[in-house]
């Protein structure tokens, strides 16, 4: 009986580990962002959309006032970007956003009244 147990506990845990890495080590596969995606995640996160036009208008009143984060991959960041950006790699998922919450709060710091962008 002893042997049993540990055979099916040895099992489940070979069982729990694979399904982990499988999850942990899958593809991602990114769909095309449809603008009505990305208005409805603006609502539902309490964004507010810009046009181009109104971004570059304020970009050049208030330079300093305005947080511009990158959010490609490094090495696409480092193959052209646009003056002034930071580099804050985050694919376009749900997991992403939620794995990187707390490191991406710590990035932005504490400055809540700042005009951030996201490209």
């Amino acid at each position: 009986m002893n042997k049993t147990v540990q055979t099916i506990t040895a099992f489940i845990a070979v069982l729990i580990t694979t399904g982990i890495l499988w999850f942990v080590n899958r593809p991602v596969i990114v769909k095309k962002a449809m603008m009505a995606d990305v208005i409805r995640e603006a609502r539902s996160g309490n964004y507010k959309l810009i046009d181009l036009d109104t971004l570059w208008q304020r970009y050049r009143q208030f330079p300093e006032d305005t947080l511009l984060v990158d959010t490609r991959q490094e090495w696409e960041y480092r193959s052209g970007h646009i003056k002034g950006s930071i580099n804050f790699p985050m694919e376009p998922t749900w997991w992403s956003r939620w794995y990187k919450k707390s490191e991406l709060k710590e990035f932005l710091g504490p400055d809540k009244s700042q005009f951030i962008v996201f490209l």
